[in-house]
């Protein structure tokens, strides 16, 4: 997309055509609110995960290992593997298939892909293989989206396939269950080999039995007995949660009658109750007030079983329910176990969302009382309480908003958006390892690159200065762990790409990931105490000048090829200003004393002087810094304002008069051409690639609308510049 000569609005809908819309505090309190508005605080969704030899991988393609689910596979037989797919907004989306056989795809019952022999055996059963999966371009649609994979024998007598999201970073899609028999849950359901098609591919909601097959994996009924869940272990324990739902206005006797299979206590709003310590027929009476109030069953394998089962409550208007809804499942009680007898654990300690374990001895989480159905937390916001390099910046907005304009209301936000990460953090590592992918935290769960963890783990350390937040110090010793000692780098010290996201990403070096490290070593240098964080933030900035730097124009080039030992020569304005806004964080803490803070300076002013230069007629940097052609773009232009500001207020500019100029200019360019009264926020580039060629950003890299690479960070240049305004007047 490019802007039109008015600017991405016209002027009549533009911040600046408001009464206050000459108001930084003004502006930034619409952005916040507009955010907010769109991505309201909901939780994660609980699911019913089934054991299946169909799982996802860690890339978020789920594997479908025929030869392994199915010795009897043979040529001429099919196997059909059914899911569905919610989309709020109808689009374009790129999935990722591996052929280990005969493969068709189907959408909404139209077939969108059938394999070739040599897409049959061009890649292999293995995760962590070099050979590029196809891509499949399928438009989605609004509303739920059927997919059918047709499976057979290929050429070699291999068979099965992974499919899913071609996007595991920003969109890792988990596929529901897709028949009204299992609404809800998470999953593929498939039928066993067969030699005849099935009747119809099915591309909308329907039963089971309609299809004409059999689907698996197979439901199972618990029946209460804890033996047929974990087996006959003497000595373990495990915790049954439900809630008792007094739908009166008055107080309830409740008598609560069955059988227990074993040792058997309950525990009523934290208090126990009851106890029986043999199996038989069992009577208590509980007084149930209007509301609903936790009852938890203890139960204790003898050996000889363990479990119990209910009969009818005797209340009128009082049932039993679920403590939290999870889709795909209408019993009752949710199970927590089995516990070995070391485990030391509260049980009150899992009511709440996303609690994994106690102690190292208790790695369990809820399941269903049927055989096999787990219960996983799945974060389904487009937004909030995700974790991504994005979002870090966003938040930083938000949190520094917050104190300008006095908003405890925005730093709470901001505070129970990473408490949502990080408290979940154990939990997405444990959820991982035994299903494949995470269901939540699907970066943090995964680093494997400076995108995944250092922009947000900055913004988390500044968040926890507000208050506790359980879980960051862990993750933020993760991230420094992860940035020192685990992230590749050449044999200089400086850190880069051997690995990218894709091929084309491979053995090269970004400018972005000066923001990608440098802010969160500052940040973790002051929680740890440990300087030597600090001195290796202003090592990777003058080790990426080594690089990236063209000396001719006073810019950075975007990408180092480290492959073919050069630079790329292309100068994006989101990685320049990445670059400048790393070193405005870091010049801010480094002490002037340390032995590279007249480096880093004197970089500071070769790169301001040479931005200045380069900013447009309207106030606004260019998507590709030296072409006027290329559309005016926000994130860079903010970055640009916010290191101008920042080193106007703390005297790093020998000559301040021009930057001050092209600060204020710069903000109100953005507030007459970028920004609406609504607060919505126009021109930010979308994520990108890279190339040796301009016109792949020119004409190749569009711009999105409220993208999360530019809120935060307009937030950040209209607080500087407002600081920046403040400190002229209080100097004047």
């Amino acid at each position: 997309m490019a802007a039109n000569l008015s600017g991405y609005i016209d002027s009549m809908e533009s911040m600046a055509a408001q009464t206050e819309g000459g108001s930084i505090p003004h502006v930034l309190k619409v952005i916040a609110q507009r955010y907010i508005g769109d991505n309201p605080p909901h939780g994660p969704v609980y699911r019913v995960t089934r054991a299946s030899a169909v799982r996802k991988r860690a890339d978020h393609l789920y594997e479908f290992p025929l030869r392994s689910m199915f010795k009897e596979m043979e040529a001429g037989l099919r196997v059909y593997a059914w899911a569905k797919l919610w989309i709020d907004q109808p689009q374009e989306f790129i999935f990722h298939l591996r052929c280990y056989g005969q493969v068709k795809l189907h959408h909404n019952g139209n077939q969108r892909f059938g394999s070739s022999p040599e897409e049959e055996e061009m890649t292999e059963a293995d995760p962590t293989s070099a050979v590029p999966p196809i891509k499949l371009k399928i438009n989605l649609l609004r509303g739920w989206n059927h997919f059918v994979l047709e499976l057979g024998v290929g050429p070699e007598g291999n068979c099965g396939a992974a499919f899913g999201t071609g996007s595991r970073k920003n969109k890792p899609f988990h596929f529901l269950a897709p028949s009204d028999e299992r609404d809800g849950e998470e999953g593929w359901i498939f039928t066993a080999p067969s030699a005849h098609p099935l009747n119809r591919i099915p591309g909308t909601n329907q039963t089971e039995a309609a299809t004409g097959a059999e689907w698996l994996p197979a439901r199972e009924e618990g029946k209460g007995r804890l033996d047929l869940l974990y087996g006959m272990r003497p000595g373990y324990s495990a915790y049954a949660w439900t809630t008792i739902a007094n739908r009166t206005a008055s107080k309830q006797q409740v008598t609560i009658s069955g059988t227990a299979f074993g040792p058997l206590r309950f525990i009523w709003q934290g208090k126990e109750v009851y106890a029986v310590q043999e199996s038989g027929d069992f009577s208590l009476e509980l007084g149930a007030d209007p509301g609903s109030g936790d009852l938890i069953a203890h139960c204790r394998c003898d050996g000889q079983g363990w479990g119990f089962q209910l009969g009818d409550i005797a209340a009128p208007n009082v049932e039993l329910v679920l403590g939290r809804r999870v889709h795909g499942y209408k019993g009752e009680w949710l199970l927590l176990g089995p516990l070995s007898p070391e485990a030391n654990m509260d049980p009150a300690d899992y009511l709440a969302p996303g609690k994994v374990s106690a102690d190292r001895c208790t790695n369990v989480f809820w399941t269903t009382d049927q055989p096999g159905a787990h219960v996983r937390p799945f974060l389904e916001n487009e937004l909030y309480g995700r974790w991504n390099y994005p979002l870090g910046v966003t938040l930083s907005g938000l949190l520094g908003s917050s104190r300008l304009l006095q908003r405890e209301d925005l730093a709470n936000y901001v505070a129970g958006h990473v408490e949502f990460a990080t408290s979940t953090y154990a939990y997405s590592l444990w959820d991982r390892e035994r299903f494949g992918a995470a269901g939540l935290n699907n970066q943090l769960s995964h680093i494997d690159s400076l995108d995944d963890c250092g922009s947000f783990g900055a913004l988390a350390i500044m968040a926890e200065q507000l208050r506790s937040i359980e879980g960051s110090r862990a993750v933020a010793d993760d991230i420094a762990h992860y940035i020192m000692n685990v992230q590749d780098r050449m044999e200089d010290g400086a850190l880069y790409r051997k690995v990218g996201v894709s091929p084309s990403m491979h053995n090269t070096m970004w400018c972005d990931d000066m923001y990608m490290s440098v802010p969160f070593l500052c940040r973790y240098a002051e929680l740890s105490g440990d300087a030597g964080y600090m001195g290796e933030a202003a090592r990777q900035l003058l080790l990426y000048k080594k690089y990236l730097y063209m000396a001719d124009r006073q810019i950075m080039s975007h990408v180092y090829d480290v492959r073919n030992s050069k630079p790329s020569g292309t100068v994006w304005g989101r990685g320049n200003g990445w670059v400048f806004f790393s070193l405005a964080v870091l010049l801010e803490v480094l002490p002037r004393t340390h032995e590279s803070y007249p480096s880093i300076l004197a970089f500071y002013r070769e790169l301001a002087e040479g931005y200045r230069r380069l900013q447009g007629k309207h106030g606004l940097w260019h998507q590709v810094l030296v072409d006027a052609e290329s559309y005016e773009e926000s994130s860079c232009t903010s970055m640009f304002i916010y290191g101008f500001a920042l080193g106007i207020r703390h005297s790093w500019l020998e000559n301040p008069e021009p930057y001050i100029r092209a600060a204020l200019t710069g903000w109100q360019g953005l507030c007459e051409r970028a920004i609406d009264k609504q607060g919505n926020l126009y021109g930010v580039c979308k994520g990108s690639s890279w190339s040796y060629s301009h016109a792949y950003y020119k004409h190749d890299l569009g711009w999105n609308l409220n993208d999360t690479h530019g809120i935060g960070i307009v937030l950040l240049a209209g607080i500087e510049t407002q600081r920046m305004k403040e400190w002229l007047i209080e100097k004047a």
